[in-house]
C-alpha cells in the first residue's frame, strides 16, 4: 500500500520498530550529524531511522536516516523487496512491440495501469494549512536546517524535491539539488550542469523569462525517492512516483508560482531563482567522504513559505560511507537494471558497491558470446546515461556473484595482465571527483575480468578453475548428515 505522507511512513516506521526517536536536547549544527553518523555506521546506536523531537531552538522535529537501510528503502516503496519494482518495469517493458492486432491488444492492460499514475490536480491541500508570504515572518529561520560537518559553508536543506518547468513545454522535473541557508528568504541553488533543472534554467536565461521554481521538503518517501532517480529525459518525475506508489500523486498549484507540488508535502517553499546573480556556495562535506569546494552557483529567493499545521522537517547526513544515500543509490541499481539489460541485454548483474559512491565503480557479469566482448560492454556503459559518470568498469564472466567484492577481487587480480586488459580514456566524471585535473572530466578504465579465450590472441591454454566433483560433495553431504546426528 502507498503511504499517504511522510507521517503516515513514519507510523509505518514505529510499527515495524525501524523508528528511534531522539528525545534529549539536540543541536542542528553538528550534534544531529553525529547521532545520524553514528547510528548508520552502528557505532553505539541501532541502524535506524532518527526522528529528534527536542532540536534547540526549534518548534518541528526532524527526521533523518529513514532511507538508510535495505528494510527501509523496502518499506519506503511498500514492497517486501526493490527487486518487485524492477519486476514490475521488466514486465513493462517486455514484449517487444508487436506487429500483429492480437499483440497491439494485448498492450492495452499495460498501457492503461502506466496512464493511471498521472498525476492528479487539487484544488485543496494539506500542505497549504499555514501560508507565509509576508517576507518579514520566520520562513527559513523557522526551519532546523542543519549545518553538518565542521567546515561546511553553511546550514543546508539536504533532502528538497526541487520543481522546475522548462520554458519552451512546460514540462515539469523534479530533481535533489541541496541548498545552502543564506538568510530567511535565499539559499543557494546547487545544481550541476547536466542535471535537468539546470537546461530548464538555461532555457529561461536565453529567452529572459523569469524562472520560477517550487521546494517540496517531507512527501511519500516515493515521491522523495522519485526525484533522485534516474529516469529518462522527458519522463515526469512525478508519473514514476506514481508508478512506484501505485497510485497517482495528487499536485496542488502553488500560491505564488505557476508550479504544482505534492499536495501531502510537509512543507513548501515558493520563489524564483535569479536569472543573473550567483553566489558562493559551499563548502559542502559530501557523500565521497569529501569537502566539496566552495564554487559560484544561482540563488533562489523564497516568495513564499506553506507547511501543514505541524510539520516534520526532513533531512539527510552524507559523508563517509555507509550513509542513507548508499541504500537509495542501491535501490537504483536494482531497479533500474531491467532498463540496462533492455539496451544491453548481455548483462547478468551490476553492482554499484557503496565505496564507490555511486559514480566511481561498476562492477558488471555478463553471458559473454564473442571475442572482445568486455570491451564492448566498457564502451556501451560509457554511453548511457549518468552511467557515464563511471570512473571504473569491471566485467566478469556470468558466474561470478557480482555482489561478492571477495570473489570479484579473486577474479579481478587473477584473470587480469594489465598491459592487456586495461582500457584506459577520458570522458565526462561526477562533479565532485575531486582526483581529476579539471571539474568533470578526466581518466577513466575498463578492466576486463572475464576468461581469455584464443580468438582473442590468448595463446595459451586457460588455467582450470579448481572444482570438486558434484558426486563427492554430495557423498559428503550425507556422510556429514550422519555424524552430526550421531
Amino acid at each position: 500500500m502507498p503511504h499517504k505522507d511522510l507521517k503516515d511512513f513514519i507510523n509505518k516506521l514505529k510499527e515495524e520498530n525501524e523508528l528511534l526517536e531522539i528525545t534529549i536536547p539536540v543541536s542542528s549544527e553538528l550534534e544531529i550529524t553525529e547521532i545520524t553518523d553514528r547510528a548508520s555506521k552502528q557505532k553505539g546506536l541501532p541502524n535506524k531511522a532518527l526522528l529528534f523531537t527536542n532540536v534547540e531552538g526549534y518548534e518541528f522535529p526532524v527526521l533523518t536516516n529513514a532511507f538508510g537501510s535495505y528494510k527501509r528503502m523496502a518499506l519506503s516503496l511498500g514492497v517486501n523487496d526493490v527487486k518487485e519494482v524492477a519486476g514490475r518495469i521488466e514486465n513493462l517493458l517486455q514484449p517487444e512491440i508487436p506487429d500483429s492486432l492480437a499483440g497491439k491488444a494485448a498492450l492495452l492492460p499495460k498501457l492503461f495501469e502506466v496512464s493511471s499514475f498521472f498525476p492528479k490536480i487539487v484544488k485543496h491541500a494539506p500542505c497549504q494549512e499555514v501560508v507565509i508570504t509576508d517576507l518579514k515572518q520566520p520562513i527559513l529561520d523557522k526551519l532546523p536546517i542543519l549545518k553538518c560537518w565542521q567546515e561546511d559553508g553553511g546550514a543546508f536543506i539536504t533532502l528538497p524535491l526541487v520543481i522546475t518547468k522548462n520554458p519552451h513545454t512546460g514540462s515539469r522535473n523534479m530533481g535533489m539539488y541541496r541548498l545552502q541557508k543564506f538568510d530567511n528568504t535565499t539559499t543557494g541553488m546547487h545544481w550541476h550542469k547536466h542535471h535537468d533543472g539546470a537546461k530548464n534554467f538555461e532555457e529561461s536565461k536565453k529567452i529572459g523569462k523569469k524562472f520560477e521554481v517550487a521546494v517540496a521538503l517531507g512527501c511519500d518517501p516515493a515521491i522523495t525517492y522519485a526525484s533522485t532517480a534516474p529516469v529518462p529525459p522527458g519522463i515526469d518525475e512525478m508519473i514514476f512516483a506514481g508508478f512506484l506508489r501505485k497510485k497517482p500523486v495528487e499536485l496542488v498549484k502553488c500560491r505564488t508560482v505557476d508550479i504544482e507540488v505534492p499536495a501531502d508535502a510537509e512543507i513548501v517553499l515558493e520563489g524564483y531563482v535569479d536569472l543573473d546573480e550567483k553566489r558562493i556556495e559551499g563548502p559542502f562535506g559530501d557523500h565521497t567522504g569529501y569537502y566539496s569546494l566552495a564554487d559560484e552557483y544561482p540563488v533562489f529567493h523564497i516568495t513564499a513559505m506553506t507547511h501543514v499545521k505541524d510539520p516534520v522537517y526532513p533531512a539527510t547526513i552524507v559523508g563517509k560511507p555507509p550513509q542513507e544515500d548508499c541504500y537509495m543509490g542501491k535501490t537504483t541499481e536494482q531497479i533500474f537494471l531491467p532498463v540496462l539489460r533492455k539496451i544491453l541485454p548481455e548483462i547478468i548483474d551490476m553492482n554499484l558497491p557503496i565505496e564507490g559512491v555511486f559514480h566511481n565503480c561498476a562492477i558488471i557479469s555478463i553471458d559473454k558470446r564473442f571475442p572482445g566482448h568486455a570491451n564492448k560492454i566498457i564502451n556501451a556503459v560509457w554511453g548511457i546515461g549518468q552511467l557515464m559518470f563511471t570512473k571504473f568498469v569491471i566485467v566478469v564472466d556470468s558466474e561470478v556473484n557480482v555482489h561478492n567484492l571477495s570473489e570479484v577481487s579473486w577474479k579481478l587480480f587473477n584473470n587480469t595482465d594489465p598491459s592487456r586488459d586495461c582500457v584506459i580514456t577520458k570522458g565526462p566524471l561526477d562533479i565532485l571527483d575531486h582526483a581529476c585535473d579539471l571539474p568533470g572530466f578526466g581518466g577513466k578504465m575498463g578492466i576486463d575480468a572475464t576468461k581469455k579465450w584464443k580468438e582473442e590472441g590468448f595463446l595459451r591454454d586457460w588455467a582450470p578453475e579448481i572444482v570438486m566433483p558434484d558426486e563427492i560433495k554430495k557423498k559428503i553431504d550425507e556422510k556429514l548428515k550422519n555424524f552430526i546426528k550421531s
